[in-house]
């Protein structure tokens, strides 16, 4: 047996460990792509206990994958544990290996599960299968990798034999090895298995550090709730197939960012309605409306895929005239109401949808009885205004989840909740597919929901919304009686600004130390972005380019200089983001309305003169 790493574990209190160690294995088994890079994930097909002894039979607490491994249904569950006893038969007689992996013989029961490592990029290597075995009692746990031969048998490939190991040293110290009975004929091919120096070192190190750190996630796993197999092949075509959007893309956003992204929100959605058809029975492919769909990529995609549905957007963007005729897409307001319900619509999509993000369930709700909905919610709205914070036990962004899965319970849905793999910090979206309630009480339920909307409302908050032009006052119920009207004085601040710690309050943690490496904290960041945001008395404005003053003439002449000559040098963000533009006509913006106004930089570089 030899050794590859160890690494020292300290456990004060001795809280964590030895669960914490269980936790972190099941990291590296259930998503090794956190570790290993070159990975997409991996499929479990099966888990359960096995026999200590020669039988070889599966004992009644066997248990197979979710919908993450594939397994499906009854019939897959059967063939998982058909599979896994056979495997582990034709295992135990070769492994005629020296200690510990002789040790499995121990008091307390082994734990088998049966994975596919599915490796990332395109051509793709091959998909490799491991049984790994568990030995709780004496803290190891064993990976093997089969093989298949020509009868179609599998075989362990003994070479590439790797344990994990847990000791207990004295009081609060600990230690995690990596170790490999035939470390001299290890094989790597750098993608399903990495060089021995990278299991002793960079596994080794996130695995120590797992087990003293493992915290209960806010979330749910990623892609719980669809095959992680056939959503990296899925993934892989479709992002072969839309690449060259990236080298055309006509925007000002970042098309490695948007492009993939939609690519992997489409791959989700595909594959979701494709098991929704085979649990109803259907044949046709289900049709849906992308409420809000910015660039209309996603909406360009899933009509290529064959889904019919359409995209509607307050304005239009740039990159709709190049998809084509097949592409459907409308700019139009959205107005929540009786107006703007889709009977005839299968799926309502919200992603990143903002000031519509809590309006989707209630909209599928009211228009018909079998619409579903698929809602990735960003930033954080309420029915009538900006969602303000109820409680601080959570993160913002956990609470405001908890909120908008709320809105489909109370709309009738059973809420489902994954997060998606997408370059995001918001990656949880909600599913509403079947309803709680049977169709004839839906007059019920719709009274309901109009309860809730109004128990949301405040007088404060009545105001037109430019976002999606719906007038808060349609709803309030008579509660605001001067809608419209401009808020008190000794509000307008509150209204207009936010304080420094009310903006990092918003932000995660982790970015707000990013940005403090990166850019020296959040306040120079702001400042430096000084044509979007305005900081004065530690409060943050959006700045208004109406009141701003002209160039000083008594300005020094090199500033002046540099001012002219740095106009237009830039895009204007408020032309690009704002619905509504840039409240400066062309001409008197310092900033680029577009491309085509763009001008080169000029600025004064000082020379170095050599005397």
């Amino acid at each position: 047996m030899g050794p590859v790493g160890t690494a020292a574990v300290r456990d004060p209190g001795g809280a964590a460990l030895p669960r914490g160690f269980w936790a972190a294995v099941r990291v590296w088994l259930e998503k090794p792509q956190v570790a290993n890079r070159r990975l997409s994930g991996a499929a479990v097909q099966a888990e359960g206990t096995v026999p200590l002894g020669e039988s070889g039979e599966i004992p009644p607490s066997f248990a197979t994958a979710g919908a993450g491994g594939g397994g499906g249904g009854q019939e897959g569950r059967a063939a998982g544990a058909a599979e896994l006893g056979r495997l582990w038969r034709e295992v135990q007689g070769q492994l005629p290996l020296p200690p510990p992996l002789t040790g499995w013989g121990g008091p307390g029961e082994l734990r088998a599960v049966l994975r596919t490592l599915l490796p990332r990029g395109r051509p793709a290597a091959p998909p490799a299968r491991e049984l790994v075995v568990q030995d709780v009692y004496n803290g190891t746990v064993t990976f093997l990798p089969l093989e298949e031969n020509s009868e179609g048998k599998y075989q362990v490939k003994k070479c590439n034999i790797y344990q994990i190991q847990l000791k207990h040293i004295k009081d609060e110290e600990w230690s995690v090895s990596v170790v490999a009975p035939f470390p001299e004929d290890w094989f790597s091919d750098g993608i399903v298995y990495p060089k021995l120096a990278w299991l002793g070192n960079e596994l080794l190190s996130k695995l120590a550090k797992w087990s003293v750190e493992q915290k209960p996630s806010e979330f749910k796993s990623t892609l719980s709730l669809i095959s992680v197999a056939k959503y990296s092949k899925v993934y892989q075509d479709l992002k072969e197939k839309y690449k060259e959007m990236v080298k055309v893309w006509p925007e000002v956003t970042d098309p490695e960012k948007f492009v993939y992204e939609d690519v992997a929100i489409a791959t989700y959605l595909l594959i979701l309605w494709e098991e929704e058809r085979k649990e109803k029975g259907l044949t046709k492919k289900q049709s849906f409306v992308d409420l809000g769909c910015g660039n209309g990529l996603l909406v360009h995609i899933l009509n290529n895929e064959g889904h019919s549905g359409r995209g509607i957007d307050v304005r239009r963007r740039k990159i709709w005239d190049m998809y084509g005729p097949k592409t459907h897409l409308e700019e139009a307001t959205i107005i929540p109401g009786d107006s703007h319900l889709f009977p005839d619509t299968d799926w309502l999509i919200g992603n990143h949808s903002d000031e519509l993000t809590p309006w989707i369930p209630v909209i599928a709700a009211r228009s018909s009885y079998s619409c579903c909905y698929f809602v990735l919610p960003c930033c954080f709205f309420d029915f009538h205004g900006k969602y303000s914070r109820r409680q601080s036990k959570k993160t913002q962004y956990r609470e405001y989840l908890d909120f908008v899965a709320q809105i489909g319970f109370v709309c009738g849905f059973r809420v489902e909740e994954d997060c998606l793999r997408i370059p995001s910090t918001k990656r949880v979206s909600f599913i509403g597919k079947s309803r709680t309630y049977p169709a004839a009480e839906h007059a019920l339920v719709d009274k309901q929901i109009t309860e809730f909307i109004n128990s949301r409302q405040t007088c404060a908050v009545a105001m037109w919304d430019r976002r999606v032009g719906f007038n808060h006052e349609d709803d309030c119920g008579g509660l605001c009686k001067e809608a419209g009207s401009e808020p008190p004085e000794d509000e307008t601040e509150t209204a207009e600004s936010l304080s420094l710690r009310e903006v990092a309050e918003h932000l995660d943690k982790e970015i707000l130390k990013k940005l403090k490496s990166e850019y020296g904290g959040l306040q120079t960041l702001l400042k430096n972005n000084h044509q979007v945001f305005e900081v004065l008395n530690g409060r943050v404005h959006i700045r208004d380019w109406r009141k701003e003053k002209p160039p000083s003439k008594t300005k020094p002449e090199v500033k002046r200089r540099l001012s002219a000559e740095a106009f237009k040098t830039r895009l204007c963000w408020f032309f690009i983001h704002h619905p509504d533009g840039c409240s400066l006509p062309s001409e008197a913006c310092p900033y680029a309305h577009g491309t085509e106004e763009l001008r080169k930089s000029q600025m004064i570089k000082k020379k170095k003169h050599i005397q």
